[in-house]
């Protein structure tokens, strides 16, 4: 069986990454008889300038999008498409829009313990911020999450007290847009092939089976 490693380039307050996450999560399910998947969740942040403490979620969203008609039609779409693939979306309960640097130096923490805690605690951040409108920028939340993850509660603690990795994940988002990374979600797949936008579990599907069969040839024709 092939194995093939995907680094998802996310924000987890980006609802076309949550759905690109269900959505991926489908197409693995439809392969896993015939591949291994391995997922890295590496950030990029859609909202860098916003303060730590976050902004009014529906001020911000109507500005940048051209009103509360523009936001409703949005969130209508996103709401019918997260139904297809078990997002309950509750745009209403999001308040605050959020400043997620902390949210993506935990989900570093939890890969640096296996990805298993890396996939509950991006599952956990979508979800909060979704589906339960909590703010994901509150350390208190965070630490709930990380907590119920598997993560140590006090070492995370004092690790969001400090500026702990806040610079290698800054890095790694510059890193992402130099390569060319200008939207999210971006996939990639085994370090060399680019899928971006969240496609729908088919194409994804379809893309790991390409990879797989490349693989298997090029290993076969080296023998």
């Amino acid at each position: 069986m092939e194995r093939i490693v995907i680094d998802v380039v996310s924000d987890v307050v980006c609802p076309w990454c949550y759905l690109g996450k269900a959505r991926l999560e489908l197409a693995i399910a439809d392969v896993q008889d015939e591949i291994g998947v391995d997922i890295n969740w590496r950030p990029y942040r859609l909202n860098p300038d916003y303060p730590m403490e976050g902004v009014d979620q529906k001020k911000a969203l109507e500005e940048k999008l051209g009103g509360a008609e523009r936001v409703a039609q949005g969130h209508k779409m996103l709401t019918d498409l997260g139904r297809e693939v078990g997002i309950a979306f509750d745009f209403e309960a999001i308040t605050i829009g959020p400043n997620t640097l902390d949210a993506h130096r935990l989900i570093h923490w939890a890969m640096v313990e296996d990805r298993e805690k890396q996939d509950r605690v991006v599952d956990a951040l979508f979800k909060a911020n979704f589906e339960e409108g909590r703010n994901v920028g509150d350390r208190a939340v965070l630490l709930d999450i990380a907590e119920k993850a598997g993560l140590d509660r006090s070492v995370t603690a004092s690790l969001l007290a400090s500026d702990a990795d806040s610079d290698l994940v800054l890095a790694e988002i510059q890193a992402a847009q130099q390569m060319g990374v200008n939207g999210v979600p971006f996939f990639i797949f085994d370090q060399q092939y680019a899928v971006s936008g969240a496609q729908t579990p088919d194409v994804l599907a379809n893309a790991l089976r390409d990879i797989a069969k490349a693989k298997a040839e090029a290993r076969s024709s080296m023998n």
